[in-house]
């Protein structure tokens, strides 16, 4: 198996996962936050919806610059989903045309003309394509359980959903 099919793997697992997630935004709470220097539950939804698929983009040029940040507030719980199906879409079709040989080879990322980061090109993809996006899953979590809002399992039971039972 590639590591490019290692990673694919991963990816769409966690992406079925993340759609559970995803699919349990309230609508009607987009604009809440849980605190003043905190993204709103609308834009960290945009956020991890758009990660892969952004994160991919950056990863596919060598030297990268990091790119003004700014994540869009969604019109509804199917945009939020619709961006992310789309987002994994474009990973997937951007990994698959990636050799071992350009995922071990080193990758270079700036912001603002300095180098920020220089790391294998696959380290930056399990650190920001998929740790990156776990960590904002996390903080998602936090915010619906905030809302009151029942979490689906991700890793095994929830306080709201046992798939074991």
């Amino acid at each position: 198996m590639s590591i490019a099919q290692t990673i694919i793997q991963e990816l769409e697992m966690e992406a079925a996962t993340t759609r559970r997630v995803l699919a349990r935004v309230p609508e009607e709470k987009f604009a809440w936050a849980p605190h003043t220097k905190s993204r709103t539950l609308g834009e960290l939804a945009m956020h991890i919806a758009g990660n892969p698929g952004s994160v991919m983009t950056l990863a596919s040029q060598n030297p990268a610059e990091i790119p003004a940040f700014g994540d869009a507030t969604p019109r509804s719980t199917a945009e939020i989903l619709t961006t992310l199906d789309d987002s994994v879409a474009e990973a997937r079709g951007m990994l698959e045309g990636m050799s071992d040989a350009q995922l071990t080879e080193l990758w270079r990322v700036s912001a603002n003309g300095k180098e920020i980061m220089a790391m294998p090109r696959m380290a930056f993809l399990r650190s920001v394509l998929l740790n990156h996006w776990y960590h904002h899953r996390g903080q998602m979590s936090v915010y619906l359980r905030e809302l009151d809002v029942p979490l689906p399992s991700i890793y095994g039971p929830s306080a709201d959903e046992n798939p074991f039972e």
